[in-house]
Parts: structure tokens; C-alpha cells; sequence
């Protein structure tokens, strides 16, 4: 198994994550707002996507729109996974 692999498995099994293949992926909802939040194992790389009202449709978003609170919360998992959180403020 390679690392990148561990480390989407290690996100698989927090709480409100799940794993697909090389990629692990969340969903979260606060403030009337939802988003979906994807860790790519080969990139070692978080996006963040806003979903829309509709649920089916999400928009790519920069960091800076995020909320704080929810940035803190992947930082964590990441950490709680065994992965750098300081990989959530990687520029792709």
C-alpha cells in the first residue's frame, strides 16, 4: 500500500469522511452554507467546493471564502489522520 493510499485510508475512518480510490472526500454544512471538501492523495492537496442550493451543482472555491471554522476542522482531521495539516493551504 503506498502512502498516498494510507493517508486517504486514514481520513476514511474519521467521522464524515469517506474514501474513494486515491481520494477522500467530506461533506459539511454550517451557517446556511454547504461544501464538500476533497484530499487527493497523489497531489497531497485539499479543495473546497461550494454546493449550491440545489445539491447537485458545487463550485470550485479559494481558501480565503472558506470559513475559518471549517478550515480549523480539515486541519484537524488531517492531523488526527497522520497527514501535515499544513498541506491545507496548499496552492494547486
Amino acid at each position: 500500500m503506498s502512502d498516498q493510499t494510507a493517508a486517504v485510508d486514514a481520513l476514511d475512518v474519521l467521522d464524515g469522511w469517506h474514501a474513494e480510490e486515491y481520494a477522500a472526500r467530506a461533506h459539511y454544512r454550517g451557517a446556511g452554507d454547504r461544501y464538500s471538501i476533497e484530499f487527493y492523495g497523489p497531489s497531497e492537496c485539499v479543495l473546497y467546493w461550494k454546493v449550491k442550493g440545489d445539491g447537485e451543482t458545487a463550485v470550485p472555491v479559494g481558501r480565503d471564502t472558506v470559513p475559518d471554522p471549517l478550515r480549523r476542522r480539515i486541519r484537524e482531521d488531517l492531523d488526527d489522520a497522520g497527514i501535515d495539516p499544513a498541506i491545507e493551504e496548499r496552492s494547486v
